[in-house]
């Protein structure tokens, strides 16, 4: 639906019969009770935000494909107390993105700062929806978005504060994520974050290609590693490896190369499929890419993983001087774009850029 073309005028009086958001209570199994949002773009994109889980996106498919990877776990309600050790897995249930931190992201920590477990609270925290602004047909204005507040709060501070607005254009397949932070409290607070997108079958399936571009290397340091060496093509997802069962995975930490405009782009392109899924972050605000692989059976997953640090934890991002310390009232923007791609001289464009 470009600007100016009216196919649906004068044939739909309810914008919802082509798309908008709708929201509702789940009322079975272990997401009973918790708070969603279903979002209809009207060009085959189409995704669920569960608003008691940070606003985080679940479930997202185009057309009759699926996009994200949905854990064993699912939808749980929100837990701010199971924030120790490994208890974050718990609660992950996968889906096109998780938010980590907002003070921490990495592995279980403690120091004189006190404890942090897994990646952070922010993604066990419920939503105060604040607008929701659907499509209207009869004035043109085809936009819509959600936007709600989650509060990482405790007495005596810190007090982060994620403002998040989830956006897009009725008949136009994309999504947009826009995050500000605030710290809301009188002391200056540590600051971690990171996008964890998950792509699951059949968006990533044998012969799909993980389309990013920038320096790496593997988590581990070791340049033998299993999947990130230079002999290796880890850029081809594989079949199922009886190496990552259980706990089995490999990691590449990626300085990600941004295009003219400030912008890096990665994603997947499924030639089977015949569309590719690009996201679109910028190299100023997100300077880290993270790309986990677990290609487990039954747990067959990539993630591309934007954010202000890799998972090192906060204790060694203070350590190495990388932390961001928020000073009181100072406020950090970010932004992050989904859009899927068809024609075949845009998806060139998009994986030789990305070679």
């Amino acid at each position: 639906m470009g600007e100016g073309n009216k196919p649906w005028e004068g044939k739909v009086g309810n914008a919802q019969q082509i798309g908008g958001i709708e929201t509702a209570v789940l009322d079975n199994g272990s997401g009973k009770g918790v708070r969603i949002a279903w979002i209809d773009t009207g060009a085959g994109l189409r995704y669920k935000l569960v608003l008691d889980r940070a606003m985080d996106v679940a479930s997202a498919s185009f057309g009759a494909h699926a996009l994200s990877w949905i854990s064993q776990v699912g939808i749980t309600p929100p837990s701010p107390f199971t924030s120790e050790g490994l208890d974050w897995l718990r609660t992950f249930g996968g889906g096109l993105v998780t938010t980590c931190g907002l003070s921490h992201v990495g592995g279980p920590e403690e120091d004189e700062q006190g404890k942090r477990g897994l990646h952070g609270s922010i993604s066990n925290l419920p939503a105060e929806i604040c607008s929701v602004k659907q499509p209207d047909l009869g004035n043109g204005d085809l936009d819509m978005h959600i936007s709600g507040i989650i509060r990482e709060s405790s007495v005596f501070g810190p007090h982060l504060v994620l403002k998040r607005t989830i956006s897009g254009t009725l008949g136009k397949p994309y999504l947009k994520i826009r995050d500000e932070v605030t710290n809301d409290s009188n002391l200056a607070a540590p600051h971690m974050l990171l996008y964890h997108v998950n792509f699951g079958w059949p968006l990533i399936d044998e012969g799909s290609q993980i389309i990013w571009s920038g320096k790496w290397e593997s988590r581990d340091g070791d340049l033998e590693n299993r999947i990130f060496n230079e002999k290796n093509d880890f850029k081809s997802c594989p079949p199922p490896l009886k190496a990552h069962a259980g706990f089995g995975e490999d990691v590449a930490f990626i300085q990600p190369e941004p295009e003219s405009d400030g912008l890096c782009r990665a994603g997947i392109y499924n030639p089977d499929l015949g569309f590719a899924l690009r996201m679109s972050f910028s190299k100023n605000q997100l300077p880290w890419l993270i790309n986990w692989q677990h290609w487990g059976e039954n747990e067959y997953v990539t993630a591309l993983e934007p954010g202000t640090h890799p998972p090192i934890g906060q204790q060694q991002a203070r350590k190495d001087g990388s932390l961001i310390m928020l000073k009181p009232g100072e406020k950090r923007q970010y932004e992050l774009q989904f859009d899927i791609i068809t024609g075949q001289k845009d998806i060139a464009s998009f994986v030789n850029h990305n070679q």
